[in-house]
């Protein structure tokens, strides 16, 4: 099929329309350095208007030595477009943490001119992180099988011995048999914990109303570990329902909140915030299925706490990873897993002044009209 040509008093306009339309930035840069050229996109990215870029030169937007400015000049001087990934463009005007690729092409009828346009990295590290977060979860699934198998029938038969040493010890070896007891009950607490790991059992799921999760979930933390912190709400009353399994979802926002909780500790001023909202979301495969959904429901916890140490960022979802004292690390090891199960993402952004756990959820799609569902699921 042939395509429909554009008439040439149109062809300004038409360009115009089509470059607003890519959902990157693009700029073009002339001959001299100044932007020529910047789509909507390009306009938010570097946080001005056309009018106000048309004025600037792409050196004084981009950091000193930018690499983005070798590329420029090298695609102007061999006429042939370049590919660059992971190129850091931080700044105190662009933001921090700012790495895109780049796609930089001559622009043959304005001599001297080049087209560039970004992409960001956020959102594909995002899921790189995703899927190394559900890599770890398998990896202790086989640990978690391994370690209840091998280790709980012993411990049973340690702790049965050191019962019956107690009952004919003296007091002062009495003391070491209990102590033996209890790190043994201990240890078999831990591996039960991470037996969880090992159950690969398809989720029950069905619509549940994510309000009445965290509403319960605020309730048992404001009765227990978060009694004196404060919880907001800030709750999209019209979101649709999630997709997912009600009490595993308890036990999502139960380890986020408790996680919260101990950020703000004892701080009078600790303040937990939980939002929900509607969010274009990205697409990914459903596990078990073919089906590839939008993600469109964002769930998130809020603290004003100290933050994560920038270095524990990358794999805080990973077992074992904890700077609690008496913390075993799996909490969120164990999150990972259950939004994963779902099709979903948890990310963690952090900076000293708070730390934001944000879940990115499907939504549920009606396919039968009489399908049941507790009562507690359902929204109204």
């Amino acid at each position: 099929m042939s395509s429909i040509p554009i008439k040439s008093a149109n062809a300004g306009d038409a360009a115009q329309i089509l470059l607003n339309t890519i959902r990157r930035p693009v700029i073009m840069v002339d001959c001299e350095g100044y932007i020529s050229f910047a789509n909507v996109d390009a306009e938010d990215f570097f946080r001005s208007s056309a009018s106000v870029l048309a004025r600037s030169t792409l050196s004084k937007l981009i950091p000193f030595g930018s690499p983005l400015l070798a590329l420029v000049d090298q695609v102007r001087e061999r006429h042939a477009p370049v590919n660059e990934y992971r190129v850091d463009i931080s700044s105190p005007r662009l933001g921090i943490e700012k790495v895109v690729d780049l796609y930089v092409a001559p622009v043959p009828e304005f001599p001297g001119s080049v087209a560039v346009m970004f992409q960001e990295r956020s959102m594909a590290d995002k899921i790189d992180r995703q899927m190394t977060h559900r890599g770890a979860a398998r990896s202790v699934t086989g640990l978690a099988a391994m370690l209840a198998h091998e280790i709980k029938n012993p411990l049973s038969g340690i702790r049965g011995a050191a019962q019956l040493l107690e009952q004919s010890a003296s007091d002062e070896d009495r003391g070491l048999t209990r102590l033996i007891t209890e790190e043994t009950d201990r240890i078999v607490a831990l591996v039960d914990r991470m037996e969880i790991f090992s159950d690969e059992r398809p989720i029950d799921r069905y619509p549940v109303n994510i309000h009445v999760v965290l509403d319960r979930v605020k309730a048992i933390a404001k009765n227990g570990f978060a009694r004196g912190v404060t919880i907001a709400e800030n709750y999209d009353p019209s979101l649709p329902p999630v997709y997912g399994n009600r009490d595993q979802l308890i036990q999502v926002f139960l380890n986020l909140i408790k996680n919260a909780a101990e950020a703000v500790g004892s701080d009078p001023l600790g303040e937990i915030v939980l939002t929900t909202a509607f969010r274009p979301g990205i697409r990914m495969s459903v596990p078990g299925t073919q089906e590839r959904v939008s993600l469109p429901l964002e769930f998130c916890v809020r603290d004003n706490g100290p933050g994560v140490a920038e270095d524990l960022l990358p794999i805080l979802f990973d077992p074992f990873i904890t700077t609690k004292p008496n913390g075993s690390g799996l909490g969120l090891a164990l999150v990972a897993k259950i939004v994963g199960e779902h099709g979903g993402i948890v990310e963690c952004e952090s900076n000293p002044r708070g730390t934001t756990f944000r879940v990115l959820m499907p939504a549920w799609k009606e396919t039968t009209p009489d399908e049941q569902v507790p009562n507690e699921g359902r929204t109204r």
